[in-house]
């Protein structure tokens, strides 16, 4: 065969073999307009962060521990820490929200009427906060905590922290008492709308209505406060108008749920006393999709009525936050990713061994060794700019707080809100005494802080009284006196009012018919018509903490509020133990007996708040 011939005989098998192998088949129509499945999208996760409750505590707790370490817990510079480890968890995801009570319960924040906390609230870009009833305890703007004087505003001192505050101060159930408008000077309807992350986020600020009897009635007679289930319902509806996808409460309202492990557990909840658990419980479905809480003091972390929401014992020590997941296209929360992260102390330095610097939960360990503390994964470290903007007012409350009076206390006074307490009876002794009264009384939640033994400074007693009330004194019959006492001693909240001057008897247990008897302390009958001077701070001569159905038909002149009196309760006390001749002794105890068997008791609702609040 020619080479010309093989060559084509070659080409020819090429071709044929081409031609049979298997071609890939052309695609339809169909398939080429059939768009690839995208992977559904994440859901938008926002960070909600509360406190709640500070008073002023804007330095940290330190607590020496019986190993003779000093444990730091709590400190807004060591707040700003654990903040911006959130925000930089989840960038522009993270509403920063606080319950109320920014103010009153330390020098540093009283000195200022309240002006430094504003301030580290603005830098630490607080979304919101709800108005609590402390925020009423400055009244005018300057040293007098109520009106004395022609022109005297009582919301004074509250405006003014208003103006100065660049994050809005909410209340919904706030109205004027004169014609149900909302105040204008609160600048907002009690609500704020905010986008984060693309998510409309509504937020409604709640007042309690107890405001009118725990703070000095005096400066909330222009105001009424409604309740709080049909306020939350009308804010929460004009807020879902408004395009309000996810809607949260601020409240300052709250309950006590101490065991945390399990927010869907609520064995320890006390259903039965705390004004939230009512609250949620008489709102719709989705009416709410998350709480932060405060007032009691007290920590929750919990599923109530299906809305998660957390509440911290306050002071600053500790924070919370509530993770919400939203679905990107319904734009609904999503229940089941929702997680609750709640009673998070505030660490800077953390003991090695338990994680942590709570002295409540160090106190029975042995030793305590520190080491720095983290939070999701990075370290924490106080916020200096922070420290740098709080320290002239704490260099100002070193130098007051350290200032002796010249006066020693034989032994330690411990407080005791459910019972006679040495503390209460040494002060209500003094204040009866200073006051030349027959009888003292005094509303046990005024008492904020034990007084340890040794030279007393003006830093201890301004602890346990740091309200700028007067001495009032009250004139009352016999008759006058145990109606009064049968209102104090009948609250539902059950704590131990101090008397000094009487002996008195009581029911085991908390009730409306808990006053059984009073005499004087030499044990003689009260006289029903004879007149007793009854000193007590103005606070409770107001009707504060309940007491104006004993009070408000007293014939005029009867009640002197004591402002033309030297100074304050604080201030008179200071002066009588300097004054005295002898030195201080602890009362013993005994004025106030029991009658009824030694059953246990229901437990009593939780407390807490300057006046008792």
């Amino acid at each position: 065969m020619s080479r010309l011939r093989l060559s084509l005989v070659l080409v020819a098998l090429v071709a044929a073999a081409c031609r049979s192998a298997p071609q890939p088949a052309e695609p339809s129509t169909a398939a080429r307009s059939q768009p690839v499945a995208a992977a559904p999208a994440e859901p938008i996760r926002l960070t909600i962060v509360g406190t709640n409750d500070l008073h002023g505590w804007i330095a940290p707790l330190r607590t020496a521990h019986k190993s003779g370490v000093e444990l730091e817990e709590g400190g807004v510079a060591t707040l700003a820490s654990y903040v911006a480890r959130l925000r930089a968890d989840n960038p522009d995801g993270v509403l920063l929200l606080d319950g109320g009570d920014l103010f009153q319960g330390t020098l540093a924040s009283n000195l200022t009427e309240g002006a430094v906390v504003v301030d580290v609230y603005n830098r630490l870009g607080v979304t919101a906060a709800a108005l609590g009833n402390h925020e009423f305890d400055y009244g005018p703007v300057g040293p007098a905590p109520v009106p004395v004087k022609p022109g005297d505003d009582p919301l004074g001192a509250l405006k003014a922290r208003i103006q100065q505050a660049r994050f809005p101060i909410l209340s919904a159930n706030i109205r004027e008492a004169d014609g149900g408008q909302r105040p204008a000077w609160l600048g907002n309807d009690g609500t704020l709308l905010v986008t984060l992350r693309g998510v409309k986020v509504g937020i409604v600020g709640l007042s309690t209505p107890s405001t009118p009897t725990t703070t000095n009635p005096t400066n909330v007679v222009s105001l009424r406060f409604e309740p709080l289930a049909p306020a939350t319902v009308e804010a929460s509806k004009r807020l879902r108008e408004q395009g309000a996808e996810v809607v949260i409460g601020v409240m300052h309202a709250g309950g006590k749920c101490p065991k945390l492990e399990d927010p869907r557990d609520l064995s320890s909840c006390e259903l039965k006393n705390g004004e939230i658990y009512d609250a949620l419980g008489e709102l719709p479905p989705g009416t709410l999709d998350a709480v932060i809480a405060g007032h009691t003091h007290q920590v929750m972390g919990h599923f109530l009525h299906e809305v998660p929401v957390i509440e911290t014992y306050g002071l600053g020590r500790s924070f919370g936050y509530i993770e919400l997941f939203v679905d990107p296209t319904s734009r609904q929360v999503l229940p089941t990713r929702t997680r609750i992260h709640a009673g998070i102390a505030l660490c800077a330095q953390v003991d090695a061994t338990s994680g942590t610097c709570d002295a409540r939960k160090l106190k029975d360990q042995p030793e305590v060794r520190l080491v720095p503390a983290t939070f999701l994964g990075g370290p924490v470290v106080p916020d200096t700019d922070i420290q740098t903007l709080i320290a002239p007012a704490l260099k100002r409350v070193e130098e007051e707080q350290h200032r002796e009076l010249g006066v020693t206390i034989p032994v330690v006074l411990k407080r005791d809100y459910q019972g006679e307490s040495v503390l209460g009876n040494f002060l209500s002794d003094s204040l009866r005494e200073a006051a030349r009264a027959d009888v003292a009384l005094m509303n046990p939640g005024g008492l904020r802080a034990d007084i340890d033994a040794g030279p007393l400074t003006f830093g201890d007693i301004y602890e346990v009284l740091p309200f700028d009330n007067t001495v009032a004194l009250v004139t009352m019959s016999g008759d006058e006196l145990k109606r009064l006492l049968q209102i104090a001693y009948g609250m539902k909240k059950g704590g131990v009012f101090q008397v000094s001057g009487l002996k008195v008897s009581l029911a085991r247990c908390p009730g409306p018919e808990r006053f059984q008897s009073a005499t004087l302390a030499n044990g003689r009958a009260l006289e029903p018509a004879k007149l007793y001077r009854v000193a007590m701070p103005d606070f409770l001569a107001r009707g504060g903490d309940g007491l104006a159905p004993g009070l408000d038909k007293l014939p005029p002149g009867r009640v002197d509020l004591g402002l033309t009196r030297p100074g304050s309760l604080r201030d008179e006390l200071i002066a009588y133990w300097q004054s005295r001749k002898t030195p201080l002794t602890a009362p013993s105890l005994g004025r106030i007996t029991y009658l009824g068997g030694t059953a246990e008791c229901p437990p009593a609702p939780a407390h807490r708040g300057p006046y008792s609040l």
